[in-house]
């Protein structure tokens, strides 16, 4: 699914000793390649928690940010419909030269990915596409 909602950047999965297709549990990594700012770049991420279905959250374990983390959050809302919530950290390289980077343009870049990204997880969620991926 991450594939799918990435098509844009070229994501990839590497095989480094991570997982590289299929559902991902906590500890588990994963290693990414995709081009972004015309840059081909490399990021693991680790789970660092999970309590499936209603929370993960994945952490940065090398990349080229300084730090960066999402939480996942899903509940079922009153008329039976299930709500995604992420929660989004990033910290650009090089504090002070990052920091006016994150103002300037990467906050705005990461919220279009994101928004892009979860239309795509809406869209295959409200069909019957999702099996697919299970």
């Amino acid at each position: 699914m991450h594939l799918l909602s990435n098509v844009h950047s070229g994501e990839q999965t590497l095989a480094l000793g991570g997982v590289t297709s299929g559902l991902v549990g906590l500890s588990e990594e994963v290693t990414w390649r995709a081009k972004h700012f015309g840059v081909w770049q490399n990021l693991t991420s680790r789970t660092t928690a999970f309590n499936s279905p209603n929370y993960f959250q994945v952490t940065m374990v090398r990349g080229i940010f300084r730090s960066m983390q999402a939480d996942h959050l899903f509940r079922t809302t009153a008329s039976g419909l299930t709500e995604m919530k992420d929660l989004f950290r990033i910290a650009a390289p090089l504090p002070g030269l990052g920091l006016v980077a994150e103002l300037l343009f990467l906050r705005r870049y990461m919220l279009a990915l994101l928004r892009e990204r979860n239309a795509v997880i809406k869209r295959v969620a409200e069909s019957s596409e999702w099996q697919r991926y299970l």
